[in-house]
């Protein structure tokens, strides 16, 4: 299949034994695109990124996405025998320049020789950035990636997600529960309910954005009563 997008779905259903996690899904994402994944537990977000990793089979519906995504789990999974810029470029033949630019990029040049154990959740984090971008990957998926770092470590992750992202523009899809972490990141926020799409938004306003702006909380609402979490309101979209 050949599309314009970085990521065509159609008609995707994922089946484990007689339970049916995905349904008759579609999506797009288009080159460059920041896309966040809201949803309730079990709703199918992780399964969805599985799938588009290749890491789980599609049961039926055609999957079209770059052959080598990387991906960035809660965990940040490095191997603790192995220093950090042996983690970075895991995998990959005659790349030690290019784990000294991609952990200068997320702070940790200094770190290059560190053990995995030595380092500070957020700083493991940053590593599995690093690990994820030398690849130069034109789909990055991010499975909750902050979900398990201090409230002011996620701060700093989101300002080097969305710098690094600026800088590389792969296609991204990130998983979250935190509908504020979507709306400062993304360009479109999609809720997704009993393994479909249920509702989308696009946000186009400018980065950095601001919680205290007046179109900042009125969507933040209207995700919430699409979560189920609100009572719903009268959809409020941002000014041009």
């Amino acid at each position: 299949m050949s599309t314009d997008n970085s990521v065509t779905v159609r008609g995707l259903r994922r089946d484990y034994g007689a339970r049916t996690v995905l349904r008759d899904l579609d999506l797009d994402i288009a080159p460059g695109e920041f896309v966040a994944l809201l949803g309730k537990t079990g709703c199918g977000k992780t399964t969805l990124l599985r799938v588009l990793a290749g890491l789980d089979p599609a049961s039926a519906g055609t999957v079209d996405a770059p052959g080598r995504p990387a991906v960035v789990f809660q965990e940040p999974r490095l191997l603790p025998w192995k220093r950090v810029r042996d983690n970075v470029t895991l995998g990959l033949a005659d790349a030690e320049d290019r784990a000294r630019d991609a952990l200068r990029e997320v702070g940790l040049e200094a770190h290059a020789g560190a053990w995995p154990v030595t380092l500070s959740g957020g700083e493991a984090q940053r590593v599995a950035l690093a690990r994820a971008l030398v690849r130069e990957p034109r789909l990055l998926l991010l499975d909750e990636p902050f979900a398990a770092l201090d409230a002011l470590t996620r701060i700093k992750m989101h300002a080097l997600v969305s710098a690094l992202w600026r800088a590389h523009r792969p296609a991204v899809l990130l998983v979250t529960h935190d509908v504020d972490e979507a709306l400062l990141l993304a360009d479109r926020v999609i809720v997704m309910a009993d393994g479909r799409i249920a509702h989308h938004e696009r946000i186009d306003a400018e980065r950095p954005r601001d919680r205290t702006d007046p179109w900042f909380e009125a969507l933040r609402s209207d995700l919430l009563a699409q979560l189920g979490v609100l009572a719903p309101t009268t959809p409020t979209r941002i000014p041009a």
